[in-house]
């Protein structure tokens, strides 16, 4: 991709954050008075590409910065596979669910936000991981569970941190837990569980099963095939 086709790209949330953070900073350090602060802010969130993004910050420094830049928007090439790939900022596709004598699913390709509660009362609701990307390296899943329960999925490297209080009920920790990929992000799970519960296991993706899947089922008829060679 060529730097001129830049400005045509639609804007994420992740990149007008980025352009707010560094708006506060200059309005915290006195190169920007009240009233050009929200016009900027303003303009911000209401941009849609990065021709609409870049000139709102063109005179600021960076974060950080001495020099005067303006916010790259530079998309950085990661690792195929990499979780730097997954930790996409934002805000997250959502900030909850709830389930009263009924379920919820979150699954898929979703993004994760820094914080998530779930609510479960006669009912039950599932929030997988595997396929899932995060709103920041660390992120707090809040789990209530009255006569219910919630099963949360994470894939193998994350590290797990579990918190919850059960009465007559628990918080289950993942089996066979494991020491973090580096990178990965870190999952807290906490809250309260009555007369429920609240389940945590570890599981590969749909993707990297089916994968082990397929490679063992040629292993063995790589094995047939030997066999029949020798015979």
């Amino acid at each position: 991709m060529t730097d001129d086709a830049v400005p045509e790209l639609r804007a994420s949330d992740a990149d007008r954050e980025r352009v707010s953070e560094v708006l506060r900073d200059a309005l915290a350090e006195g190169r920007l008075d009240m009233e050009e602060f929200e016009e900027r802010l303003e303009a911000t969130y209401k941009a849609r590409t990065y021709a609409e993004l870049t000139p709102i910050t063109r005179d600021l420094p960076a974060s950080g910065a001495v020099a005067p830049a303006p916010v790259s928007f530079t998309k950085e090439p990661v690792e195929s596979g990499s979780w730097a790939g997954r930790i996409v900022g934002g805000e997250g596709s959502s900030t909850g669910a709830v389930a009263v004598m009924s379920g919820f699913q979150r699954k898929g390709r979703w993004t994760v936000p820094k914080k998530f509660t779930a609510f479960a009362f006669w009912g039950g609701g599932e929030i997988d991981l595997r396929e899932a990307d995060f709103a920041d390296r660390e992120v707090h899943i809040n789990c209530v569970a009255i006569m219910g329960g919630v099963q949360v999925t994470v894939p193998p490297g994350v590290e797990v941190v579990v918190r919850g209080i059960g009465v007559m009920g628990g918080f289950e920790h993942p089996r066979g837990d494991e020491r973090a990929e580096p990178g990965a992000p870190r999952v807290v799970i906490g809250g309260f569980a009555f007369w429920g519960g609240v389940g945590v296991e570890r599981k590969v993706p749909r993707a990297e099963r089916q994968r082990l899947k397929e490679q063992r089922r040629q292993e063995r008829l790589d094995r047939k095939e030997r066999r029949g060679l020798e015979g």
